[in-house]
């Protein structure tokens, strides 16, 4: 920062105690004249940067440095000098604003230089007539609020000076976020919108278009350092991270600029997010011109994306494809013939007027050496004939923001001076109270334009989203969207894709990414010291899905789902239980109601030939019963199979326990009876009298009531109950019937397997007793298949996963009760319906010869 605004402070604060203490003062220094001038009752200050540069001085501080030297004219400050003084004359032409009041100007060169613009800000404030010494400094502020700067850095130097004395600035271009700050800068106010909805909006824009991983280059001033701050922080909401931030500025070393030359050739990203202004552009594409920078596209700010000079300069089409955000286009009639007539500028800015003629038309009115080969100019050049960026009127939006401060100061002055027909005093009001007037201020001009100021003295932000395009081998700005904070969140922008042509003239939405995006399926892990935008797309684990592109994480499926194979998506397990419609499921059905149909076909025969010897010798009471329970066996299989619901789990356990024990102890009797019957034939032996039918039917009864009393204590306690198995497998619920109690399920199967094992000794040993059909002998070989079923059944069971389980229980039950019927009642029937010659009496017992 320059030397001068360096004791700024110090010197303001000298000013400030001498004036509030009414001592003596005097004017130090060279006084400072305006460019353009117009006296009046009440004066509008204007600092504008009529040259754009300065000469660089002695900057050692052993000597006392010189006045800057300013350089290179810039015509946009005559532009905005011109829409200034445009809107004095017409307020003071007007009847109904301000009436019998009449506003002069004073407008000063800033050179674009901190230190110049504070010093014109303060000769704007003091006048340039010395104070009689002695005389207190007292006088009032010479101007009554100042139109200006440019640039943020000025504007921001100048409103911390004056803050203090509450002469209000009012910019048209500089749109720093920090100017918002009421506390530092209590007396700024802008027509042009805050860098926070422009970040912001470049930020949306750039999110929107799909750039994840973008660079930037920002001005090294105010104006860059805050726009870039707020654009990354609004960025890194939004999931957009910077490659790089690379500062410049035009008066940077050729060593600092190979350093940004080296960076963007190094990088990977495709964009490059420019926070700069014309002036600095046109250096660095020179620049980039000779070392090959191209093909890049470029998004910009309201500071250069609608330079027709820097479009005009841009013969390689760098920024071709361009795209940024612009102030609204707006007319403001007679505004555009007023600042091509130059000829009132002979009047009120005789010193500069010369230079800008000059300038103008490439002329000298006196040759400075004989080398200088410009022709003479003759003061009757034609405006009409020539083509510069004076003549451009791209930025009409910016003088319309000249033009809107200026009707805002008169507006808050109407209302102050209490002006009606006319005003009632002509008096400069009190800077403060003009100041929370001006903050007041709310009107609309003539073209129906609503200007007021929000609490941090920002106007309202609305875009154009502008696109460089090439029409004839010009660069033109095309409109390709809106930008509009006072919408909702996710309306504010607007963007016609169609419409935008991109860089290097295609039509296709360049890429920018460090990773690409990460399908549904997948999710987003960050690689190791990089950025959030380099990452590695990690597949859902079994479970988990994600169904957007770039999901950070993938979401756990609910219990009773699963993922698809692309992990996209949460189906519906499969269920799983052993039904009727499934194959398994019609076998065991079908030898299931076989084998009851052969038992009942089996019965039939015995009613048929119940009166015959083999019926009778072998306890026909029991082989009914006996029949009748193997049947239920056989019937008591189908309620294994179907969905489990809660009657059919307590059901089919206590259903098989107590069938089977009703079976066993029909075999028991039977086999009892077989060694009763040998015992009894012995001489002297009545054992048969205590082990007669009765006693039998007691038994049977007995054995079967203490299985029924264990499947009611089992069904009391805890009984079995429908449940969905969800660990077995993962991608499959399975529907079981949870035993309830375990000890309930293996009382009920051992007490089966005790009286198996007991009826299978018993027979064992009656397997020998002599006659032509001892029954004992396939009473044995049944148990010993029953036996060997169940201990089988036990390992298969507990090994078997989902509906196996209840298959290998049912094939059990089937198996060991076709082994009963076929070994017990196969024989039998053999004889009574093949070989009815050996069902006699005489026979059976062994008293007939067998032929």
């Amino acid at each position: 920062m320059e030397p001068v605004f360096a004791l700024l402070h110090v010197v303001m604060a000298i000013i400030n105690f001498s004036r509030s203490n009414g001592t003596a003062c005097n004017r130090q220094g060279k006084p400072a004249y305006p460019q353009l001038s117009k006296v009046g009752d009440i004066i509008v200050g204007g600092i504008f940067p009529f040259h754009s540069s300065w000469e660089i001085t002695d900057l050692s501080y052993l000597v006392k440095p010189p006045p800057l030297k300013c350089m290179s004219l810039d015509f946009r400050a005559f532009q905005y000098s011109q829409s200034l003084i445009f809107a004095v004359e017409e307020i003071n032409n007007s009847s109904s604003l301000l009436p019998g009041v009449s506003l002069g100007y004073k407008i000063y060169d800033t050179c674009g230089s901190t230190a110049v613009g504070v010093r014109m800000a303060m000769a704007l404030m003091n006048g340039n007539d010395n104070t009689v010494l002695d005389e207190p400094c007292t006088k009032p502020a010479q101007v009554q609020a100042i139109i200006g700067d440019t640039y943020s850095s000025v504007s921001k130097a100048v409103a911390t000076s004056i803050g203090s004395f509450s002469i209000p600035l009012i910019s048209h271009y500089a749109t720093c976020e920090c100017l918002s700050d009421k506390r530092k800068y209590p007396s700024f106010l802008r027509i042009i919108p805050s860098d926070y909805h422009q970040s912001r909006a470049l930020a949306e824009m750039v999110r929107h278009f799909g750039w994840t991983w973008v660079g930037a280059i920002r001005r090294d001033d105010d104006y860059g350092n805050s726009g870039m701050a707020a654009f990354t922080e609004v960025a890194e909401q939004l999931g957009i991270c910077l490659e790089y931030s690379l500062p410049f500025f035009r008066t940077y070393s050729q060593r600092k600029v190979l350093r940004i030359i080296e960076q963007i050739k190094s990088s990977t990203s495709r964009v490059i997010v420019g926070f700069l202004d014309n002036l600095d552009l046109e250096i660095l594409l020179s620049v980039f011109l000779e070392h090959n920078i191209t093909g890049y596209q470029w998004v910009g700010t309201e500071a250069w994306i609608f330079d027709t000079e820097l479009a005009t300069m841009d013969k390689h089409k760098m920024l071709q494809g361009a795209i940024g955000l612009a102030i609204p286009k707006t007319k403001v009639t007679g505004l555009r013939n007023f600042i091509l007539n130059i000829n009132p500028l002979k009047t009120v800015g005789k010193a500069i007027f010369t230079e800008f003629w000059e300038a103008l038309f490439n002329c000298r009115y006196t040759k400075h050496d004989d080398s200088d080969d410009l022709p003479v100019c003759t003061g009757e050049e034609k405006l009409s004939k020539i083509e510069n960026t004076f003549t451009d009127m791209t930025l009409m939006p910016i003088f319309n923001n000249v033009y809107k401060g200026v009707y805002a100061i008169a507006h808050a002055l109407h209302a102050l001076l209490g002006c009606k027909e006319t005003c009632s005093t002509k008096m400069q009001p009190d800077p403060l109270t003009f100041l929370e007037h001006l903050k007041r201020a709310h009107f609309k001009t003539k073209e129906h334009e609503e200007v007021y100021f929000d609490k941090n003295g920002d106007s309202a932000a609305r875009y154009e989203i502008v696109n460089w395009q090439t029409i004839k081998e010009k660069q033109v700005f095309v409109t390709v969207g809106l930008y509009d904070s006072t919408f909702a969140t996710h309306e504010r922008l607007s963007v016609n894709m169609s419409s935008i042509v991109w860089a290097q003239n295609t039509n296709q939405v360049p890429m920018s990414v460090c990773s690409e995006s990460c399908p549904p399926g997948t999710r987003k892990a960050v690689q190791k010291g990089k950025p959030v935008c380099c990452f590695d797309c990690i597949p859902c684990a079994e479970g988990e899905i994600s169904n957007t592109t770039d999901s950070i994480k993938c979401e756990q499926c609910y219990q009773d789902y699963w993922t698809n194979a692309q992990r996209d998506e949460c189906i519906k397990k499969e269920i799983e239980y052993l039904s009727y419609e499934e194959t398994m499921g019609c076998l065991l059905t079908t030898f299931s109601i076989t084998g009851a149909f052969m038992t009942i076909v089996i019965g039939v025969i015995f009613f048929r030939y119940k009166n015959t010897p083999i019926v009778k010798a072998n306890n026909s009471e029991l082989s009914f019963l006996l029949l009748f329970s193997l049947t239920l066996c056989f019937l008591c299989s189908l309620t294994f199979i179907g969905r489990p619901s809660e009657w059919s789990c307590m059901l089919r356990h206590t259903a098989f326990g107590i069938t089977f024990v009703l079976c066993i102890s029909c075999v028991l009797g039977k086999t009892i009876v077989v060694l009763m019957a040998f015992r009894a034939t012995l001489p002297g032996s009545n054992v048969m009298k205590w082990f007669g039918p009765p006693q039998q039917r007691l038994s049977v009864l007995a054995f079967t009531l203490i299985q029924v009393i264990i499947c009611i204590l089992w069904l009391i306690i805890s009984p079995p109950f429908p449940l969905k198995n969800l660990k077995r497998y993962k991608d499959k619920i399975i529907l079981e019937c949870h035993l309830g109690s375990s000890i309930g399920f293996w009382a009920v199967l051992g007490y089966i397997g005790l009286l198996a094992l007991l009826c299978f000794v018993l027979a064992f040993l009656a397997r020998k007793l002599p006659d032509n059909f001892n029954e004992a002998k396939f009473m044995t070989f049944s148990m010993l298949i029953f036996c060997a079923v169940w201990i089988t059944f036990i390992p298969a069971y507990i090994s078997s996963p989902g509906k196996l389980t209840v298959a290998v229980e049912i094939f059990a039950i089937l198996a060991s009760s076709f082994g009963l019927l076929f070994c017990i009642f196969f024989p039998k029937c053999y004889i009574i319906i093949l070989k009815p010659e050996k069902n006699h009496k005489k026979l059976i017992m062994g008293k007939m010869p067998v032929k």
